[in-house]
């Protein structure tokens, strides 16, 4: 497994943090694109980039095409959306990677339009996706592992994958990360490394979608972010059991809060050589 850094969680300019993840022992990162990385980009500006990383000798690990959970839900009013998510599928060819990962809101259990209009934008931009060699990640964390693995296997597609985020299960879901690799082991291509506690339970359609299923949105500190191997996630046997499905992808860091991310994204990427 190799490990790498979502870039913006250094909070530094685009060099300055590519600099930052070399020197913190990444192999590659993780980037939004919302930013440098945009759905429009030039091909000058696509050279920037890689001559960048290049000179850090990092690779992408992947894009984050996350423009918010509306177009899952509404997608006749977001179809420019919609569109934008694909022109970032070929960006990332582009620069390297074939995997975009987003959150596409909370897949409900039961058959109902939201789970419908899910299902059709997730086909399409799945679809999308293995036509151009691609993979479109979900990203873990609003339901459990067996929720979101019933909506996968119901799209047919192998453009459809999964970005495993740990810390979003246990926080939001109060899932078991363990257990979630060996029920999505067929669909995992990326994940992220990062930890935290579930304070409380709630709906979390209450805190990904709540407007989408006219709901009061969840209290706040319901859950807490914390550095790695301070939380709820086995880092030994989840990663143990990444190794025994064969995995051999990214653990990308995620620091998305604390005073000095520089330092808590190199001590993460400390802790990670532990097990790998």
């Amino acid at each position: 497994m190799k490990i790498g850094a979502m870039i913006e969680s250094f909070r530094l300019d685009f060099a300055s943090a590519a600099r930052a993840a070399k020197k913190i022992g990444a192999n590659g990162v993780q980037i939004y694109a919302s930013g440098v990385v945009h759905a429009d980009m030039t091909a000058a500006e696509i050279a920037e980039v890689k001559r960048i990383l290049d000179g850090e000798g990092l690779e992408v690990s992947a894009l984050c095409g996350d423009f918010g959970c509306e177009m899952f839900y509404r997608p006749a009013e977001k179809r420019d959306v919609i569109e934008r998510e694909k022109r970032v599928m070929e960006v990332a060819k582009k620069l390297g990677t074939d995997i975009v990962t987003t959150h596409i809101g909370v897949v409900p259990e039961y058959p109902c339009p939201q789970y419908d209009s899910m299902h059709k934008v997730c086909k399409e931009l799945a679809d999308f996706a293995d036509d151009i060699g691609g993979r479109f990640a979900v990203e873990t964390g609003p339901e459990k592992a067996e929720t979101l693995k019933k909506f996968l296997d119901e799209l047919g597609s192998r453009g459809v994958s999964v970005n495993l985020d740990p810390a979003n299960l246990v926080m939001c879901a109060g899932d078991d990360p363990v257990r979630a690799v060996e029920t999505l082991k067929d669909y995992i291509v990326h994940t992220h490394a990062k930890d935290g506690v579930q304070n409380f339970a709630v709906d979390t359609r209450r805190i990904y979608a709540s407007g989408f299923y006219d709901l009061e949105p969840a209290p706040g500190g319901s859950f807490t972010e914390v550095p790695l191997g301070k939380g709820g996630v086995k880092w030994k046997e989840y990663i143990a059991a990444l190794k025994k499905i064969g995995y051999d992808g990214y653990l990308t860091i995620e620091r998305e809060c604390g005073d000095n991310p520089a330092k808590d994204i190199g001590d993460a990427a400390q802790f990670l050589k532990n097990f790998i």
